[in-house]
């Protein structure tokens, strides 16, 4: 399936692939973690998945021990901008009701002119790292699923990024392989226990370049503990501090809610990017979590801005989600991401797998988007001047 809608080229083949100069069949592939064979999806475990990673941390040596470069990998500054793509009809009938418009005069899913966003080139230096929190009151609305695959999309393009699973119910940390009934210490601890290091806590994850701060349920508690503590909107802040130099991208999947502890997010944060699911009641959140960021902005944090709506779980084939993009559009203005992230069934398996689907299905439309957004939050997401 041609990913063009997105990206020029599409998803990239895996690594091994490239070397060897074999087609790439995202449904029959084994899961390759660097130089390692780990198996079906079925019997993936997130050990074999460290072991793997470990072996291939460092990404330039994981490149060389296939003969490639950066230039290979066919999504570094490398690609013709002004060559012609076809999109996909089947997607980009979900992402506009006129396909032949989108593609004849560039206009996006939001309706507003589709601006290229450039394929970056790798950094030479990393850090310090800019913390992003995806933050929406509203459950079921894409905010694990666009942290994980968001961070990955960005460590593709050489970044090094940190996940914090800020939610009790740690579904960061499952989507990403963990079991996180077994771990033995977890961004609780390193809030709430004094002498406790980030390295003590910190986790690598099969992607190269992304690592993560783990939850499970013991982070619930942290909210009535928190309550007590001298400047208790700041511990995530404090907690994070001695890692930003080692990173170029923090980001924070917060809990479904507007407590102290995603208060505590946004307090750490220098932008928030809002997933919205294209459906009624998610939009009638969005008043109420903009306020709070103005009040955090006003008394916690006055770095903290507001970099974009993320519009997700779009069907352009239904009227609702038409309307309600165009709502958003119409309230919010540039603040709404040109990157719209539409349905698709990779999701689901990708949470199964235990990885972001920029591995999992490296050519699928959901890839795509989050390599585009990827590029657009780079282009977004920058330190402030």
């Amino acid at each position: 399936m041609n990913e063009s809608t997105f990206a020029p080229g599409g998803g990239q083949p895996g690594l091994a692939e490239l070397a060897a100069g074999q087609p790439h069949d995202e449904y029959a592939r084994p899961a390759t973690v660097g130089t390692a064979e780990i198996g079906s999806v079925a019997v993936r475990t997130f050990e074999a998945r460290q072991s793997g990673a470990a072996a291939g941390a460092d990404y330039d040596a994981e490149l060389g021990a296939y003969g490639l470069s950066y230039a290979d990998l066919g999504y570094g500054p490398y690609d013709d901008p002004d060559a012609e793509y076809e999109p996909d009809p089947e997607y980009a009938a979900t992402l506009a009701p006129d396909a032949a418009r989108q593609r004849r005069e560039r206009v996006g899913p939001t309706g507003r002119p589709l601006p290229y966003f450039p394929i970056p080139a790798p950094v030479a230096e990393h850090g310090p790292a800019q913390i992003i929190a995806m933050c929406n009151q509203k459950g079921g609305v894409g905010k694990t699923t666009s942290t994980i695959n968001l961070g990955a999309a960005l460590a593709e393009y050489g970044r090094r990024v940190l996940l914090v699973d800020f939610d009790p119910q740690g579904a960061l940390s499952v989507g990403l392989g963990v079991n996180p009934m077994e771990l033995d210490v977890t961004v609780y601890n390193l809030l709430m226990e004094r002498g406790l290091t980030a390295d003590e806590v910190l986790l690598k994850t099969a992607v190269p370049g992304m690592d993560l701060l783990p939850s499970n349920i013991d982070l619930s508690a942290a909210e009535v503990q928190l309550v007590s503590e001298v400047a208790r909107e700041s511990a995530l802040a404090r907690a994070l501090k001695p890692l930003l130099p080692d990173y170029d991208y923090v980001i924070i999947d917060c809990q479904p809610s507007l407590g102290l502890l995603t208060v505590n997010a946004l307090t750490a944060a220098h932008s928030v990017i809002v997933p919205l699911e294209c459906e009624f009641f998610a939009l009638r959140g969005v008043a109420l979590l903009t306020e709070t960021i103005e009040k955090v902005c006003e008394r916690l944090n006055p770095e903290l801005r507001l970099d974009g709506i993320l519009a997700t779980m779009y069907d352009s084939r239904t009227v609702h989600s038409r309307e309600v993009l165009a709502r958003v559009v119409e309230a919010f203005g540039d603040h709404v991401f040109h990157t719209v992230i539409g349905r698709t069934v990779r999701f689901p398996e990708t949470t199964v797998a235990g990885e972001p689907i920029t591995t999992y299905a490296t050519n699928s439309v959901g890839a795509a988007a989050y390599r585009q957004l990827a590029r657009e939050v780079l282009d977004r997401c920058r330190p402030a001047e």
